[in-house]
């Protein structure tokens, strides 16, 4: 039997088994633990990760878009909760993934595609309430949820292209029409100005014949 230690680095915990048994979890600093009765099994990091999803599903009018979603996360650093993170979750990205994608499948498909669009906050709402309650048990903390990306098939993205392209010509036409109008309307307006001028003018000149002749 001998007595050893070792130093637990900053943002970390071990793990420590007595007998093949959990016994405690150690905190930063120095451990100091009996051999061979007593082990390290494992150091547990508790600084935030981030892990990437990303899951194909379909919108309320039958658009097959691809959603991104970045998920924070960490060991909560509580003794007992590093212990399940430890000894609960076998393979912890495969069931944050696995979370993700169950509630991105029943979310999006209950909205058309844009709805979908600009209530991406509200999906990664629904992620992180829905993982926090399920990754507690596991001893996880999920810090934040975002939806980095949301884009349908390129078929789709191409026929969105050409609707907003047409949309855009349809008023751009319509500024131009406008423009036209106006242009003739100023013309016409000064044609008349014209002619009521020339017209005045003619008149002025046969009076002033006229008067000549009288007198």
């Amino acid at each position: 039997i001998m007595l050893c230690c070792e130093c637990v680095s900053t943002s970390n915990v071990a793990i420590v088994e007595r007998c093949g048994q959990y016994s405690r979890t150690q905190q930063p600093g120095l451990l100091v633990y009996v051999w061979p009765l007593e082990n390290v099994v494992s150091h547990l990091s508790v600084r935030t990760r981030m892990l990437k999803v990303s899951c194909e599903t379909k919108t309320k009018d039958n658009v097959f878009v691809r959603v991104i979603v970045s998920v924070q996360f960490r060991v909560i650093n509580n003794p007992h909760k590093a212990r399940d993170a430890f000894y609960k979750l076998t393979n912890r990205d495969a069931q944050i993934r696995s979370y993700v994608e169950d509630v991105i499948r029943s979310a999006v498909p209950r909205m058309d595609l844009d709805t979908a669009f600009i209530s991406k906050d509200d999906i990664a709402k629904s992620v992180k309430e829905d993982l926090q309650d399920k990754m507690d048990d596991f001893g996880y903390e999920i810090v934040q949820s975002l939806v980095t990306d949301l884009s349908p098939d390129e078929k789709v993205r191409s026929s969105m292209n050409d609707i907003n392209a047409s949309r855009r010509q349809r008023i751009a036409a319509g500024y131009r029409a406008d423009a036209e109008k106006i242009a003739l309307v100023k013309n016409a307006e000064a044609d008349a100005e014209q002619k009521y001028l020339s017209g005045v003018g003619v008149a002025k000149q046969r009076k002033a014949i006229i008067d000549g002749l009288r007198e």
